[in-house]
This record gives structure tokens, C-alpha cells and sequence, in this order.
């Protein structure tokens, strides 16, 4: 967005203008690099990019920006760029067109020249334009390019799909990131002193925001403006009435002023813009005209009086019905700007279509919102189909309280007009809704619904996907094998997959052949190119795997399927590959790796039911560690699983409060909580049962185990045989093998196993160990790690400390660097570290996590 003034903006930046030079070297030499550059509004994020492109020549450049004005078009600023680009990528750029062409166009684009690609503004993007950047940070490093991506990092929410983006990108070799900090005190004094201001009072006013000094440097004020919009309001005093109307209609239009557009709005002269460019509110650039920064753009728009606003609005909707315009989400922000019912009902459900074709489900949703706000007096089918949308594009986003609300008002409306085929899809779809929200007597109530509403009117699809719904929660492979029958009956591919998968599952969890239904499942939803099926189909082996512990076999599941879902924007069921991937990493012994990804995965928008897998691992390795936290996890996921009604959940969630209890010494209430999943546990696979059996045992339960159907290395263990350790010592789980050595009771198999635990950082469970070897009365037990060297709650050093303390004070690195006395580098250096060992991604989750940990005392 609109630049400021070099020689302000580009006081304190030569180590950002060095290290861009040295990553645009690396990307013309051909290995390509993401570089982050992050900011609070107004810092000069664009004037750095501005200033480097102008002395980098050798790499072509083309730009994008996201738009903040109104529910953004997908893929925004990459309409941009093929403005400029135009070839192969304004060609797949063409409506209806699948977004993975222009994805691969882009790509092939950067990877014919050493090129520059900056896309601005990220913090506004659509899902689209999201998982594009994911898409270019994961393959950028192949190619001759610098994708330079810009955003604030000021008041970014924690559960912002951006972070997931950062989260990934961060990881990856190619990715660099550079912070842009406000002026120092001494920058602004050398800015003043010309200008007859006082520098304490422009340092302490602006905080060294490089936008507001600049403006009070440029106007030589006496006296400083308390906001922006004061500062926009000097800018405009002087102007003549057609200027004003001019940028009171430029504001309202959005980030590019199209001068056309805006004269016909206003039926304004275009000489007027030639005193906007001259009093400095609007800035002519090689695209064009633009707002020299959005801060103004903002600061004018919230000053149009609302009488106006809406006249302007109304305008501009008719000038740009006159002149064609097919951009569905721009037409839909000026008719609600309008007040025009009839536009909106007509072009919102449009846009929110073509959103959804590309993937962008949260700003599908948004437009579906937009029409439900003028549909009160719409006929009752019209306002079916769209909460039915709604719901759709919510559920696809993992808001599934959402979902089931316009999920419900959609049914009754069907149920209301007499369309049982749009009342039936919907209680199937409520199904999945209600089971991802862990209320799971309600989805097997809209499944069997669902049934009854659809079977009268013979074979279709919602009535496959009704069947294959009901043989999931009831365990009826019969039910799954009817609703393949109807899927082909129909010619459904992708709900054939569906219930290829489903039998697949139940298969799997009765301990009978499942891997070629799967397989099958999968090829299907490849074939015809049903990516939610795919993703479920790689998401169910990869869990089918994990629970049998055959960890290697499901590792190509997860990469697969993480690389697959996160290139067909599949939030939901890469969630499920996270959090069962955390459960593989705990089971292998990587806990530090595992509480990374839960976290992220809590600190994320899902749903209950794709949390509980996260919070299960999490809450286990924080009781294994002797952390008091560990309650907090698996007191939820307790709730949710109880919720889900699923024997499998259940058990899961009860064993592991089982383990945490008698960790904890507390035998007796660890007995009560494997009573209370008795029921359940009996009903599960053959794994759990296993270890429930175990944890029985090592309670001293006086309740019977399950009698057969027992998995292996749990019939080892329970069996006393030598070999249980070293069966799960094969199978790749470390925490497991260390627990049949303390089972087998002798002082040697003992010792051995609080080796194991102290080197997995088991402090609970070596206590358990050496407690046993004093009643085995054993000598020269080891005392364990020396509570200085473990006293830090997420292991983080002195220094480490500071620099957290620094992040939840809301320092820049910069700032940092300065207050400790070391290089920048070396400040990345912690900062990463930090993140690393908190388990976040962004340093607003780092400060969220500090602040949920007691991490940061009130003081600081």
C-alpha cells in the first residue's frame, strides 16, 4: 500500500536492505527464498520494498496487494500481478478455472527469470491467497525467485489463519524473516529538528511509527495531532469541495483509485486528483493512482458521514453495473454499502460461490452472511439455500457451532416448503456436524433421520452419503455396503468413497483385513478428483496405522496427506493428520516435537472432536514431566470424548488419566478412573483393550480385564514375558518399552527403565522407578537431574527468559538487540529458540502460551 517518505522510513533499516540483498542473491543464483517482513501499520514495510526493488534491478519485479476495504476476491493480489504478467497465468485466471492451475502458473512464472514476487498485506488475504503463499514457501527454494510477503503484526489474533501460514513457512529452509521496527528516539530527533516540533513529544505521541513522524515532519507542525485521522484531516485542509468528494469516494472504493471510476461516481472533474497527488494524500505509482497509506485511506473513510456514505455507495454500484463488472465480492460490498436488497440477494450467493470454488470457504461464508443480512423477507426456499450454504462453507472452515445453526434453520425451512430431499441432506450433514462437535447421541439421531426422510424417495445421493453416515456411528457394515451400492447406482465416485472408507474403518477397528477397501477408497477419490475424500481416505489410514502402532507404515500417509490437504485447502482433515501425528511423535519419544504440534493445534480454530487427540497427547507428556498442566488438558478432552458417546474416544481419554493419576502416586484414584471407561474399553480394539488390561494391573484394579482380543505387546507384558520390552523397542515406542522393563519387577529391568525415562525426560515416571528400587531395596539409586538444570517450566535458559519477557512486553527485535546488548542475530537466534521450545509459531501465540503457563509474572 502507498509508500512514505524514503528518507524518513529508511533511517535504521540498513541490516533489512542487507539481508534482502544478500536473499536476492541467493535467489538469483537459483536458490529461492520467502522472506516475512513484519510490522505494525505505518512502520514503512512498504517503503523497504520500495527502496530495495529500486536497487535490485537484475530480478524482474511484480507485486500484489491484499485489499482491507471489503470481504476480499480470491486470489486478490494475484490478479494483480497477472495484470502485470499477463501469458499463462491471466489464462488461468479465468472463472470457474481450478485454482491448483494458478497455482502451478505462478509457480512455472517465477521460475523462468530471477524474479521478485511482493504481495502485500497479508493480514486481509482469503484462504486462496493463503495457501498459495504455503504452496510458493514449500517449492520456492527450486526456483530463481524472492517472494517477499508483508503483514502486521500488531494486533493479529492468535487464532488468525495467517499464524498456521507462518507456523509452516517458519520450518522451512528457504524462509527468512525480518522484523521492521519503529524509529528510535534518536531517529526521530535527527526527523525534528528541522521541522520547530519537540522530539520527546513527537517520540512519546507516535512511538516512532515512521508514517505519523513523517507527517509531522512534513507539515512542520507545532502541535501534535492525537490520531490519524487528524493527521488525515491536515492533509485535506485547503482542498476545494470536488477534491474532498473525490477522496471520500476514493476511500469508500478500495486500495487502487481508479480515476474513471471515481470521477463518475462523483461526476468530479479528474483534474481534481491532481490536488490530492499535490497536497500528498494520494501518491502516483507505475500501477496507477493509490492512497499514499492505508492509515489514510482508513482514517478518510471513517470520516464520510453516513448519508454519503451510502449515496456514494449507491454510485458506485451504478457505475459499475454500467460499465459490466463481473467482480461479484466488489458488487456485493457497495450494494450492502447501498442498502440494495435486490443486488445484494442476487450477487452475494454468486460471489460466495466463486470463493467457494477456490477454495476460500471463510470468505464463502462471509458472503452467504451478507445475503442472510437482506433475506428476512425472502421466500422461505431462497433463505433454505442459503443457510444450507452457510452451513456448508462453515463446516469446511471448522466452525461446526456455526455450522449447526444455519444448519438447523436450513432444515426447517426445507422441512417448512416441503422439500424432503433438501431436509434430508441436511440431517445427514447435521450428522457430521454433531459428531464434530462431540454431541454424539445427536448425530446418530439426524443419521437414522436422515435415513427415514431420504429412503422413500428412492436412490440419490444424499441418501448414499445418509447411509454411509448411519454404518459410521452405528458400526453397520451392512449400512456402509448399501450406501456403496446407491453411490454407484447414482454415479457418485465421491460418495462411494465415502463408504469405501467407511467399511474400511469399521473393518479396521473390528481387527479384520482393512488396507485394500482403503486403498481403493483413495484411488476412487483421486480418479475423480474429490479432494475431501481424499483427504479423509489419507487422514483414516494414517490413524488406522498410529492405533496399531505400526508407526513407519503410517509416516507416507501423514506427508502425503499433510502435502495433499494443505494444497486443496483441507483445514479439517489436516488437523486430523496433526493431531494423530503427535500421537505417533509421543509414542516414538519425540515429545518436545509432539507439544509443538499439539499447541499449534490448540492455539488453531478446530473442532472438539479434532482437538481431543492434541489435547490427550499433551495432557500425557506433561503428566509424564511432572507438570501441574497436565489436568487442564485432559480434563477437556475427557468431556469432549464423553460427549462424542464413542467407546474409542473414551477409553482413549480415560486411560490417559488413568496413567497421569498414577504418575502422580495416586494408584487408588487412577483405579477409579479405569472403572469408570471400564465399559468402553471392553468395546474397543484390540490396542486399547491391551492397555487397559496393562493399566489395570499396574494399579492393582481389582476389576477384570477383558478376557481375549488383546494386541500383542500388551499380551507380552501381561504375560511376564521378557520379550514385552523389546517388542515395543521394535515397534519404535520408547515410553512403552521403559514401562514393561518397570513391569517385569527385578532390580536390573528396573534400572533399565529409569534410564530410559531420564533419558526421555520422564521425570514423573523415574520417580516411580526409583521408589521401586528402594523397595527392592537397592543401593546407589541414581538421583536424576539436579532441579536447577530442570527448574524451568519449558526448559528456557536465563537468557532465553529475557527474551520471553521482552515478546509479552510487545519489543520488536530490534528493540530487543538494544535493551540486552547483542546482535541482531543473536537475538534471532533466542527468539527462535523461544518459539521452538514453547511449542508456537508466531511470537503473539509465544506471549499467549507465557501469559496461559505463568510463564511472565503480572510485573513484567
Amino acid at each position: 500500500m502507498g509508500g512514505d517518505n524514503p528518507g524518513v522510513t529508511l533511517l535504521e533499516r540498513e541490516h533489512a536492505l542487507d539481508s534482502l540483498a544478500e536473499y536476492a542473491r541467493s535467489a538469483a543464483d537459483g536458490e529461492g527464498r520467502t522472506v516475512l517482513i513484519a510490522g505494525e501499520a505505518g512502520v514503512g514495510k512498504t517503503a523497504l520494498i520500495d527502496a530495495f526493488s529500486a536497487q535490485t534491478p537484475q530480478l524482474a519485479w511484480l507485486r500484489g496487494a491484499c485489499d482491507g476495504l471489503f470481504t476480499p476476491r480470491p486470489l486478490g493480489p494475484i490478479l494483480d500481478v497477472a495484470a502485470c504478467a499477463g501469458g499463462a497465468l491471466r489464462a488461468a485466471l479465468r472463472p470457474g478455472a481450478p485454482r491448483e492451475e494458478v497455482f502451478a502458473a505462478l509457480l512455472q512464472l517465477l521460475q523462468q527469470q530471477p524474479t521478485g514476487l511482493v504481495l502485500e498485506d497479508v493480514h486481509w488475504a482469503d484462504e486462496a491467497t493463503l495457501d498459495l503463499i504455503a504452496f510458493l514457501g514449500r517449492r520456492v527454494r527450486e526456483a530463481p525467485a524472492l517472494v517477499i510477503v508483508t503483514y502486521r503484526d500488531d494486533a493479529l489474533p492468535v487464532d488468525h489463519p495467517l499464524h498456521l501460514v507462518l507456523g509452516e513457512l517458519t520450518v522451512a529452509r528457504s524462509t527468512r524473516r525480518i522484523g521492521v521496527a519503529p524509529l528510535s528516539e534518536q531517529a526521530v530527533a535527527r526527523l525534528s529538528v528541522d521541522a520547530g516540533v519537540d522530539p520527546a513529544a513527537v517520540y512519546r505521541l507516535t512511538g516512532g511509527n515512521a508514517f505519523f513522524v513523517t507527517e509531522l515532519v512534513s507539515a512542520g507542525a507545532t502541535d501534535v495531532p492525537p490520531s490519524a485521522r487528524a493527521l488525515a484531516q491536515a492533509r485535506l485542509a485547503g482542498l476545494s469541495a470536488e477534491a474532498l468528494r473525490l477522496v471520500e469516494a476514493a476511500a469508500l472504493l478500495g486500495r487502487a483509485v481508479e480515476p474513471e471510476l471515481v470521477c463518475t461516481v462523483t461526476a468530479a472533474d479528474t483534474a481534481a486528483l491532481d490536488d490530492l497527488v499535490a497536497a500528498g494524500v494520494l501518491a502516483s505509482t507505475d500501477a496507477g493512482l493509490q492512497f499514499r497509506h492505508e492509515i489514510t485511506r482508513l482514517a478518510v473513510e471513517e470520516g464520510v458521514p453516513a448519508h454519503r456514505r451510502q449515496a456514494l455507495h449507491r454510485h458506485a454500484l451504478a457505475a459499475l453495473l454500467a460499465a459490466g463488472s463481473t467482480d461479484n465480492a466488489r458488487l456485493a460490498h457497495h450494494a450492502e454499502g447501498a442498502g440494495d436488497t435486490t443486488v445484494v440477494l442476487e450477487v452475494a450467493p454468486r460471489a460466495a460461490r466463486e470463493a467457494a470454488e477456490l477454495a476460500s470457504h471463510r470468505e464463502a461464508a462471509a458472503q452467504f452472511e451478507r445475503a442472510l443480512r437482506f433475506a428476512d423477507d425472502a421466500v422461505p426456499a431462497t433463505r433454505a439455500a442459503l443457510f444450507a450454504g452457510l452451513a456448508i462453507e462453515d463446516s469446511l472452515i471448522d466452525r461446526f457451532e456455526h455450522a449447526a445453526e444455519a444448519g438447523r434453520a436450513a432444515m426447517e425451512l426445507y422441512r417448512q416448503v416441503g422439500d424432503r430431499f433438501g431436509e434430508g441432506d441436511m440431517q445427514r450433514r447435521l450428522a457430521h456436524t454433531m459428531w464434530r462437535l462431540c454431541r454424539g447421541a445427536d448425530a446418530i439421531e439426524y443419521a437414522r433421520a436422515a435415513v427415514a426422510t431420504l429412503e422413500p424417495g428412492g436412490s440419490s445421493e444424499p441418501l448414499a452419503a445418509a447411509y454411509a453416515m448411519q454404518a459410521y456411528f452405528t458400526e453397520d457394515i451392512a449400512a456402509a455396503q448399501r450406501a456403496q451400492e446407491v453411490a454407484d447406482q447414482v454415479a457418485a465416485p465421491a460418495l462411494l468413497s465415502d463408504a469405501l472408507d467407511t467399511e474400511a474403518w469399521l473393518h479396521a477397528h473390528r481387527g479384520e483385513p482393512w488396507s485394500q477397501l482403503m486403498d481403493r477408497a483413495l484411488r476412487v477419490a483421486l480418479d475423480c478428483g474429490a479432494a475431501a475424500q481424499v483427504g479423509r481416505a489419507y487422514a483414516n489410514s494414517h490413524t488406522i496405522l498410529i492405533k496399531h502402532r505400526q508407526l513407519a507404515e503410517a509416516e507416507p500417509y501423514f506427508h502425503d496427506g499433510l502435502r495433499y490437504c494443505e494444497d486443496h485447502d483441507l483445514p479439517t482433515w489436516r488437523t486430523c493428520l496433526r493431531g494423530w501425528r503427535s500421537v505417533a511423535l509421543q509414542l516414538a519419544g519425540r515429545w518436545d516435537e509432539a507439544v509443538t504440534l499439539c499447541t499449534t493445534t490448540l492455539n488453531s480454530t478446530a473442532s472438539p472432536v479434532n482437538r481431543l487427540t492434541s489435547l490427550v497427547t499433551l495432557g500425557l507428556i506433561r503428566a509424564r514431566r511432572d507438570e501441574a498442566s497436565w489436568a487442564v488438558s485432559l480434563d477437556e478432552a475427557s468431556a469432549a470424548a464423553r460427549g462424542t458417546a464413542e467407546d474409542a474416544w473414551i477409553a482413549m481419554a480415560g486411560l490417559a488419566r488413568a496413567e497421569a493419576h498414577w504418575l502422580a502416586g495416586d494408584d487408588a484414584t487412577a483405579g477409579t478412573e479405569l472403572a469408570s471407561v471400564h465399559e468402553a474399553a471392553a468395546q474397543a480394539d484390540a490396542h486399547t483393550r491391551g492397555a487397559y488390561a496393562v493399566w489395570l494391573r499396574r494399579t492393582g484394579s481389582a476389576v477384570q480385564p477383558p478376557a481375549d482380543g488383546i494386541a500383542d505387546p500388551y499380551a507380552l507384558t501381561l504375560a511376564g514375558s521378557p520379550g514385552a520390552a523389546t517388542e515395543w523397542e521394535r515397534l519404535g515406542c520408547r515410553y512403552e518399552s521403559a514401562l514393561a522393563l518397570l513391569d517385569a519387577g527385578d532390580e536390573a529391568s528396573t534400572r533399565a527403565a529409569l534410564l530410559r525415562f531420564e533419558e526421555l525426560g520422564a521425570i514423573a515416571a523415574a520417580r516411580r522407578a526409583r521408589h521401586r528400587l528402594r523397595d527392592l531395596g537397592a543401593r546407589s539409586i541414581p538421583s536424576g537431574a539436579r532441579a536447577a538444570t530442570r527448574a524451568h517450566l519449558r526448559g528456557l535458559t536465563g537468557r532465553e527468559q529475557q527474551v520471553l519477557d521482552l515478546i509479552c512486553a510487545g519489543r520488536t527485535n530490534a528493540q530487543i538487540c538494544e535493551q540486552l546488548v547483542i546482535s541482531e542475530r543473536t537475538v534471532d537466534h533466542h527468539v527462535s529458540a523461544v518459539l521452538r521450545k514453547l511449542g508456537v509459531a508466531t511470537r503473539a501465540m509465544a506471549a499467549a502460551e507465557a501469559s496461559r503457563l505463568g510463564l511472565v509474572a503480572p510485573a513484567r
